[in-house]
């Protein structure tokens, strides 16, 4: 393997404090990202907001090529999903005039991200907050990329169309008042792609949202694996697996 491919696989994929601080550096930059994009979004398209797209664009374009030089089976990435959004994300940035209403897509960059499992596993170690509530975090997460993804689907497919999205705010109200099925009603989507549109929100939005209260008002438990049957979360002081009787020694950190 070149030198130069190795030390980027060790970045993206070792165990070194290094890697970690590389891949908290590519969340940090993700999430100023979508921040620029949610901010930048609701006003007019200026000079200064297009050098930025084409400065953050070739940051991101950057990334996805190492990502690209590390995989084992570059032609294979391109049959998933998350490689064609960030296909997305990078175009949306390097020609933001032309594609200025996908920006919202960029925000399933830092939503890939955040799943890696070396990412995940990190945050679990390095962060009791993220470890007590990484359930909920990770509900919520989804919930905000999945308004905000809606919101930019809206916004394309109705502006200059439907006089009611005349903006971003407004495809941004519509998806919330139907994410909630409040449906104010003083702004609708005409036509049968409209309609459908309107019934994906309703039903995807109220699951992920009632999965959010779910995760957040159950009985808290810790996740530990069971040597014996591999069950992952218990009650905190719990002594026996409750599915298969194995003595248990969860860590703690002593507290009552």
């Amino acid at each position: 393997m070149p030198p130069f491919k190795a030390r980027l696989q060790a970045l993206y994929e070792g165990d070194t404090h290094q890697a970690h601080r590389f891949r908290y550096a590519l969340l940090a930059f993700d999430i100023a990202t979508v921040a620029f994009v949610i901010v930048t979004s609701f006003l007019p398209l200026s000079l200064w907001i297009v050098a930025c797209d084409v400065v953050l664009g070739l940051g991101v374009l950057t990334d996805f090529l190492a990502r690209l030089a590390i995989s084992r089976a570059p032609a294979r990435e391109f049959l998933r999903l998350s490689t064609w959004t960030d296909v997305i994300a990078i175009a949306s940035f390097l020609a933001p005039m032309i594609m200025q209403g996908v920006g919202f897509l960029r925000i399933l960059r830092t939503l890939r991200l955040l799943r890696t499992y070396q990412l995940l596993d990190r945050l679990r170690h390095d962060s009791p907050v993220f470890q007590r509530n990484e359930e909920a975090i990770l509900a919520a997460t989804n919930l905000v990329v999945f308004v905000f993804v809606m919101t930019g689907v809206v916004y394309v497919s109705q502006n200059g169309t439907n006089p009611a999205i005349g903006s971003p705010v407004d495809a941004l109200y519509f998806t919330v008042t139907s994410l909630t099925t409040t449906g104010y009603g003083d702004i609708t989507l005409p036509g049968t792609s409209g309609r459908l549109i309107s019934v994906f929100v309703m039903i995807c939005g109220v699951t992920l949202f009632f999965r959010l209260a779910q995760v957040v008002f159950r009985p808290y438990k810790v996740r530990f694996s069971c040597p014996t049957c591999g069950l992952q979360r218990h009650e905190p002081d719990a002594v026996h697996c409750k599915a298969c009787g194995t003595t248990l020694n969860i860590p703690d950190d002593g507290a009552d």
